[in-house]
């Protein structure tokens, strides 16, 4: 230890100040090189980092992404319907997005609309069209004609499916569309019996409620997808006017035929197994009963009637006798454990979109909308 110390105290000895003095600078450059190389390397990584964050960043479809639609039929036999559509957070309403967009009008009656992709199809029932759009942009990118009182659109696959009334006076000219959704053309056109109207696809298979147009109907009629062929009807009960699909199973709301009617008859709601397109179950209604807008909750049956609205579970044997919410709807739409509604008014002016928490079945949200609000979609 103590030559180990000697050592040192000789070397010591060798170095000048001035020679200390630039070693200390040395080892002073030395350090502040290696502070920049490591300021270079982390601002590299950040960079990096920067640019990773910036590709994983997911932008907006459009201006309608995550949103309410609603189809506004508008007065009828002059001027336009519209689409409304309302923020998931409700904070914006704009009550003519397609007038905005695209400066001009939908047509008379917007009846209704369906979905394929990233294409919305804007149904004008009066002006005998489709207005194919981008359903996040709302920018037109075709319009359908050749169509003759279109009603309902829904996809499967490749194609398209429309109802059309023909003639509302003609029980003969009645017809579903089949659409090439590539192209956006009409390919074929399927002789159905007079009303068709709400059409829906299960398994491989279209069916489509005759509510009877200007009449009364009680078929629905199956199309399969793959042959676009009509494979049979099924008797249900008096004029159907909506469906929803269950567990394999399709349930039909029939309102019976109206008191002004040749002969008044009561309301049914059917189930028919879309295995073998049969009814296996019936709730019928009282004689001056005529429930609908059937809509479903997971397994909630949710329908108006009478200026109530009622829910029914897919399991239960009876049909329920008290309602969960009161008032009269002009169309029902559950979603997500919500119940959406629309009041038309006076039929002449803005309606309204309510929201009901069907948990609590109170009311959670009101905002007005554009004339006659028929149908309630969701454009996430």
């Amino acid at each position: 230890m103590k030559r180990a110390s000697k050592i040192i105290t000789m070397k010591r000895t060798v170095f000048s100040e001035h020679q200390v003095t630039n070693l200390s600078n040395s080892f002073g450059h030395l350090k502040l090189l290696k502070r920049v190389t490591y300021l270079f390397i982390a601002s590299l990584l950040l960079a990096s980092c920067s640019s990773d964050d910036d590709n994983n960043v997911v932008e907006p479809l459009g201006d309608y992404e995550n949103g309410i639609l609603i189809t506004n039929e508008g007065p009828f036999g002059t001027g336009s319907g519209t689409v409304s559509f309302i923020s998931d957070d409700y904070t914006i309403n704009d009550d003519k997005i397609f007038n905005d967009v695209n400066g001009t009008d939908l047509g008379n009656i917007v009846q209704s609309m369906g979905f394929s992709e990233d294409n919305a199809y804007v149904i004008a029932n009066n002006s005998h069209k489709i207005e194919v759009v981008n359903r996040y942009t709302f920018e037109t990118i075709t319009t359908i004609e050749g169509l003759n009182n279109p009603r309902y659109f829904v996809a499967i696959g490749t194609n398209g499916y429309v109802t059309n009334w023909g003639d509302p006076f003609d029980e003969t000219d009645d017809f579903v569309a089949v659409i090439d959704l590539a192209n956006n053309t009409i390919t074929s056109k399927l002789s159905v019996s007079f009303g068709p109207e709400k059409i829906m696809e299960s398994r491989g298979n279209i069916y489509v409620a005759h509510k009877g147009g200007f009449s009364q109907n009680n078929i629905v009629t199956v199309i399969n997808a793959e042959s676009n062929t009509v494979v049979s009807t099924i008797e249900v009960g008096d004029v159907p006017n909506s469906m929803v699909t269950s567990e394999g199973d399709l349930w039909v709301l029939c309102e019976g035929n109206p008191n002004w009617a040749i002969s008044e008859s009561n309301g049914r709601l059917v189930k028919i197994d879309v295995d073998t397109n049969e009814v296996v179950q019936a709730f019928d209604f009282e004689l001056i009963e005529h429930p609908i807008n059937l809509t479903i909750d997971g397994t909630n049956l949710i329908y108006g009637l009478d200026g109530a609205v009622f829910s029914k579970d897919t399991a239960s044997t009876s049909l329920p006798t008290s309602s969960i919410i009161n008032g009269f709807f002009y169309s029902l739409t559950a979603n997500n454990g919500m119940l959406y509604t629309t009041d038309a008014g006076d039929f002449a002016s803005n309606g309204t979109l309510k929201v009901y928490d069907l948990v609590s079945n109170a009311e959670v949200q009101s905002m007005e909308v554009g004339i006659i609000p028929g149908g309630v979609y969701f454009n996430d």
